[in-house]
Formats: C-alpha cells, structure tokens, sequence
C-alpha cells in the first residue's frame, strides 16, 4: 500500500488558496504527542516539553511512552488525545451555559473528548456519551470509567434514537465521521481509504447525523460541530446547510489559537500553522421556543434503593441517588436522578453513573467503577499499596504472594486506586476485569 498523499486531494489543496503546499509539506513531518491529564488523580511521571495554550490539562510530550506499562495510566491519570482536538476545552468555557448544563456527546468513541468534557463539568451536571457501534462503545464506557465521574451515562445508540428524547440537553457535541484528512500525517491508512466518493458520503451522513438529533437539543442550546478534515463539502458547505435547514444562529467566539474558515463560520486548527493534526469546528445555537418535554415516565426496570445501609462501608456523599437494576447498584447524581430514569427507559444504557456492585447474600461485591471514582469512594477504605512490578502483575491478571487482611482490599499504585481484589489470607482472587488486562508480555 502506498503511503503517498492521494492525488486528487493534492491537487485540490494546492488549487485551494486558503491551504496550499504549505499544508502538503506539513503533512511529510512528523506529529506531535500530545496527553491530558485527569486534574482529580495522580499525576504521571511523563516526558512532558511543555503545556498546551488552549487546554487546561493539556500537554505535548518529547517522546511517545509505552502507556501500557504505567500502571497510571490504566487507573486514568491522564488520556493521550491529540492537540487539536483538546481545543474543545477553550470551547466549551467560551459558551454562556448553565451553572449544571446537560451535555450530549453523540459520536464519542473511544472517549477523548467525552473525558474532556467529564473534566469541564467537574462532576457537576450531567455527561451523555454515545457511540452507535458497539464493540467501540465498550471501549467508550471503560475509558469513562477509568476517568472517575459519577455524572456520566453512556449510551449505544443511532442518532435517531434521540428524538425519543426531545429538548434534552443544553450543549450537544458531534465529532462527526469524516473523510479524515486531517489524520493523514500520523495515519497513513487513511490515505489509501479516501476518496472524493467518500468525501460525498460523509458531507451527506453528516447532514443526516446532526438533523437526527436536532430535536433533542433545549432550545437556546448548543450544538459544537466538528471533523478531521481539510475540505469545504463537510465543513463550511454543511455548515451553511444546518443554519438553513434549522433557522439556527452560527455562533462567533474569540478563538485566537485557531484559525477561522474560508466563510468565516467556524475555525481550523492546520498542522502548518498549529502543532496539532487537521481539525475543524462551529458552533451553532438553536432559536428560542417553546419546549415540547414531556414528564417521564415510571421507568419499571429500575427501582431507587432507600435503604443504603449495603452500600454505606464503600461510599460517601448525601447528593446520590442510589438504583438498583436486578441484583446491580448504581450511583447517580441526585439532581439527575429523574432524567437518569428516562434515559434509561428510552435510550440503550450501558453505564449509569457509576456502578458500585453487585448486591449479594453477604454484601455488595464491589465494582471497578467504584475503586476508580475519587467523589464517592470511601476515603477510609482498606488498601494495598503495591510496587511498579506488583501493580503491572495484577493489572495482567495475575495473582502473586501479597501480605493482606480478609476480604474485598483496594490495589493502589502511588496512592492511585487500580481495582479490588478479594484476599483470603493465603492468596487473593483478582478481581481486576477480564476485558480491561494487559495482554502483552510484562516480563
């Protein structure tokens, strides 16, 4: 497979006076390395040059580690995201939303930008993340997980499943499917995939992926557009065309990192004048209106546990509403708890909240997402701190002499909590999840 620039696209660059060579010599370097970290745990000792200007977490770093083999890495300490990408952070505290907004990211896997934005709301509103193809959503609710809010639910759904819920949220943001030019200097398979037939198809899936979940959006929100990719079809030309179609208002921000576009609608980060891959974004907002939300329903699945006792040795916090589905408990925030409700009723939930256990004979058998949730994980629960090495083995799923008292213990590795296993006084069953293991050789 040739990794050389498509023709036709280097033709039309070099025929577009807004890009030009200067980006086709751009795309022959090298990219940066770029991190975020998680501001609610334990830094990682990182190869860190210097900080990104448009991210509060973010960093670039002077050489690409092997994340597999930090075991902070795995605990959710930081996210390796692109540069570019993190300029949603600037974004998002550029818009005028309320105190506790309710935000959607539609198309989210594997979770950039939904950690991104679980770190601007700061546990504080509500994070809907989507993703419509399943085995990808699997990897969107570990990464969530791993990130440690209680206010995440994670949903897998096709966008049109969200008219079901309309005049929901106040900020939706679609990282649309594209064409992925802007991933062609760290991506040399997209290359080889492009074409100007799929440039028409992702411009008209585009369309239909935001008119999809217009209607879910409160009037007077949001909706944070963006794509990977250099061209006019599915940028400005669909921009034009969501502002017609909906009667919505483009919205202009002060974004001086970025540069703004052939129609002055929207902006591009371009890897010639960034350290960033290609990357563009609008923001539209939605007329003012009348709401059509409807109450929810009883949502018979799920019933609130008021007797909290089983759950009390493990987590702290009055401001939770604890729900129980069959023999699971989870812990969403209480000021969401009606809608967390209808969502569940209506969409295809995978996470709610946070999963504190499974209810059994004997006690709650704690959940992953409870040992990596700083906000209501009791401080006072018993650990094991673990060395580089130890911590590495039980991440593989290992088990290994390891000196403990009986019962469900906390792995740490420099404080940070890994996951639970359950000690036996002789040896421990780990109880780190299967799906979630290292699977490379840690020797």
């Amino acid at each position: 497979m040739s990794n050389l620039l498509p023709p036709d696209f280097v033709a039309r660059v070099q025929n577009d006076p807004f890009l030009g060579n200067p980006l086709l010599e751009a795309l022959a370097t090298e990219p940066p390395t770029a991190i975020r970290r998680n501001p609610w745990k334990q830094n990682s000792y990182l190869p860190v040059d210097r900080a990104i200007p448009w991210s509060e977490n973010g960093f670039f770093l002077s050489e690409r580690p092997l994340y597999t083999l930090d075991p902070l890495f795995h605990a959710g300490s930081y996210y390796p995201q692109e540069a570019g990408s993190q300029l949603l952070d600037t974004v998002l505290k550029a818009l005028p939303l309320p105190v506790e907004p309710v935000i959607l990211d539609l198309c989210a896997a594997p979770g950039g930008k939904s950690t991104l934005i679980a770190s601007f709301l700061n546990n504080k509103g509500l994070l809907v993340s989507n993703e419509v193809i399943q085995s990808r959503a699997k990897i969107l609710k570990e990464n969530l997980t791993k990130w440690g809010a209680t206010n995440t639910i994670v949903t897998n759904n096709d966008p049109a499943d969200f008219t079901r819920v309309p005049d929901t949220f106040d900020c939706i943001v679609v990282d649309a499917p594209c064409s992925g030019e802007g991933m062609f200097r760290k991506d040399h398979a997209a290359r080889n995939e492009w074409s100007q037939n799929n440039v028409d198809l992702c411009a008209a899936r585009q369309r239909r992926i935001v008119m999809d979940v217009w209607d879910s959006l409160n009037p007077g929100g949001f909706l944070v557009y963006s794509t990977c990719t250099f061209n006019s079809q599915e940028n400005e030309e669909n921009v034009a065309w969501f502002a017609r179609e909906t009667n919505a208002d483009i919205v202009q921000l002060s974004l001086p990192f970025m540069k703004p576009d052939r129609n002055e609608t929207g902006w591009y980060a371009l890897p010639n004048e960034l350290d960033t891959e290609g990357f563009y974004l609008t923001v539209l907002r939605k007329p003012e209106g009348n709401t059509t939300k409807k109450r929810p329903a009883k949502n018979p699945k799920l019933q609130l546990l008021k007797d909290r006792s089983i759950a009390e040795p493990f987590i702290t916090g009055n401001d939770l509403s604890l729900i129980q589905w069959q023999d699971y408990l989870f812990a969403v925030p209480a000021a969401f708890e009606e809608l967390a409700f209808h969502l569940h009723q209506q969409l295809r939930v995978i996470k709610l909240g946070t999963e504190l256990g499974e209810i059994a004979r004997k006690g709650l058998i704690p959940h992953e997402a409870l040992a990596l949730n700083p906000f209501i994980r009791n401080a006072g629960l018993s650990t094991i701190e673990l060395t580089k090495e130890q911590a590495l083995s039980y991440l593989h799923g290992d088990t290994f002499q390891l000196e403990g008292s009986h019962g469900f213990q906390l792995m740490t590795y420099q404080n940070e909590p890994l996951g639970w296993i359950k000690h036996l006084g002789n040896r421990f069953n780990n109880l780190y999840p299967k799906e979630w293991r290292i699977r490379m050789d840690i020797k």
